[in-house]
C-alpha cells in the first residue's frame, strides 16, 4: 500500500505553504493540486519536495480529487489522503489514516471532526447532523461526519465509479456510493482548527442548492427496488470490477444476518400494505426500508400482496367487531356504499390490529424459509 497526501488548493496562498510543510513531517509523498487560483501558488512551494499540478480553470474540489486519483494511479499509489489547504486539518493525524486503511484497504476512511461548539461555526455543526440524516436514509448506515474533507480514498474506488458532482457536494456523493458499492465507510476521530480569519469558498446559496438536488437524486435512487452495483477487487490486478447481481444476492443469502433482515423486510412490506393510511403508507414503506437498510424488493413485493379486497375486508371485520362485538356478515351497497364513512373508520381501527399481526406471521414464515435456504446454500459450499 502506498499513500499520497493530496492538498486541493484554491486561493488559499496564505496557509498553503504551512500546510504542505506540516504534511512533509509525516509523509514524503505530497502533491498540491491548484484548481485555477487567481495566481499560481507554485512560487510559494519553492524548495519544498512536493509535486505540483495546476489547472487553468476552476472546476471544483470533486474534479480535482478525481484527477488526483488518476495522477496517483499512474505513479503507483494505492490511496490518496486529502487535506484542506486552509489549515483546518492537522497533518499529525495522517498516520491514523494509513493505519485505518491498512485494516480496511478497500474502505473510504473519513476523519470525523471533534467539534468544540464554542469555536466551530453553527453552519458546520448543522450541516454535519443534516448530512448524517440523509446518508442514513439513503444507505441505512450511520456516518457521523459526511461532510469532512479530511479523508483517505482508495484510488480504485474513485476510478471504478461514475460521479455526478464535481464541487462541494462531491464528498457527500462519493460517501453514499462507497456504501452502495460495498466498499464501506470507516470513521476515525480527528482534530480540526477553525481560525478566526479562515477563508471559506462555500456558497450558502449555490452549494446548498447543489446539495438539495443531489440528496433528492440519491434518495429517489435509494427508493428504487433495483440493487446497487457492487464491486470487488480482482485477485490478479487489484482493480475493482463489477459483480453480478445474482452473485451478490446469493452471497447475501449466506450471511447469518440476512435471514432476519429479509424477514423484517417482508414484514415491513406487509405492515405498510395493511395499515389504513393510503398515500402515507408508501412514504412509510420507502422511508423505513431506507432507514433500516432493508431489502426493498421484498418490502415492495409483500406490500403489493395487501392490495384489496382481502386485507382491507379483514381490517373492516376486525374494526366492526371492536365497535359492535360481532362480525359484519353482509357486504352490499348499503353496508359498503351508503355507510362508507363508517366502514372507513372501522378499516382504520381494524388495521391497527391486523397490520401488526400479519406482519408478525409474515416475519415468522419468511424467517423459516430463509433458514432453510441458508442451510441449503451452506451445505452446497
Amino acid at each position: 500500500m502506498k499513500f499520497l497526501a493530496v492538498i486541493p488548493h484554491y486561493n488559499h496562498s496564505r496557509t498553503l505553504k504551512s500546510v504542505a510543510e506540516d504534511c512533509l513531517r509525516y509523509t514524503k509523498d505530497v502533491a498540491v493540486f491548484d484548481d485555477g487560483s487567481a495566481e499560481s501558488p507554485e512560487p510559494l512551494l519553492e524548495g519544498l519536495p512536493v509535486s505540483f499540478v495546476r489547472f487553468e480553470k476552476n472546476r471544483g474540489k470533486g474534479a480535482v480529487i478525481l484527477d488526483a486519483a488518476r495522477y496517483a494511479k499512474e505513479r503507483g499509489f494505492t490511496h490518496i489522503i486529502t487535506l484542506d489547504a486552509d489549515g483546518q486539518h492537522k497533518a499529525q493525524d495522517i498516520p491514523l489514516f494509513t493505519e485505518a486503511a491498512r485494516q480496511h484497504p478497500h474502505a473510504l476512511i473519513i476523519g470525523a471532526r471533534r467539534f468544540d461548539p464554542s469555536t466551530v461555526p453553527f453552519s458546520s455543526r448543522f450541516g454535519r447532523k443534516f448530512g448524517g440524516f440523509w446518508v442514513h436514509l439513503q444507505t441505512g448506515k450511520k456516518v457521523s461526519d459526511i461532510q469532512s474533507g479530511y479523508r483517505c480514498y482508495p484510488v480504485e474506488m474513485l476510478l471504478c465509479q461514475k460521479f455526478l458532482c464535481k464541487r462541494y457536494s462531491f464528498e457527500v456523493e462519493v460517501s453514499v456510493k462507497a456504501l452502495w458499492g460495498g466498499f464501506g465507510v470507516q470513521e476515525i476521530p480527528v482534530d480540526v482548527v477553525y481560525p478566526q480569519d479562515r477563508v471559506s469558498h462555500f456558497s450558502a446559496l449555490k452549494d446548498n442548492f447543489r446539495l438539495s438536488v443531489l440528496n433528492t437524486h440519491l434518495t429517489l435512487r435509494a427508493m428504487l427496488p433495483i440493487p446497487h452495483r457492487q464491486y470487488a477487487a480482482d485477485e490478479k490486478t487489484g482493480e475493482q470490477v463489477k459483480r453480478g447481481y445474482w452473485e451478490v444476492m446469493i452471497e447475501n443469502l449466506k450471511l447469518p444476518g440476512s435471514i432476519t433482515k429479509n424477514a423484517f423486510s417482508a414484514a415491513w412490506g406487509i405492515f405498510c400494505g395493511s395499515i389504513a393510511l393510503p398515500g402515507i403508507r408508501q412514504v412509510m414503506l420507502f422511508f423505513g426500508a431506507g432507514w433500516w437498510n432493508l431489502n426493498k424488493i421484498l418490502s415492495i413485493s409483500f406490500e403489493k400482496l395487501c392490495i384489496g379486497p382481502f386485507v382491507p375486508a379483514l381490517c373492516i371485520e376486525a374494526g366492526y367487531f371492536l365497535r359492535y362485538g360481532r362480525f359484519l356478515t353482509e357486504f352490499n351497497m348499503t353496508t359498503l356504499g351508503h355507510q362508507f364513512l363508517q366502514r372507513v373508520w372501522e378499516w382504520v381501527i381494524g388495521s391497527l390490529i391486523v397490520a401488526p399481526l400479519l406482519a408478525a406471521v409474515t416475519f415468522g414464515i419468511v424467517w423459516l424459509i430463509g433458514l432453510i435456504l441458508h442451510r441449503s446454500l451452506r451445505e452446497r459450499v
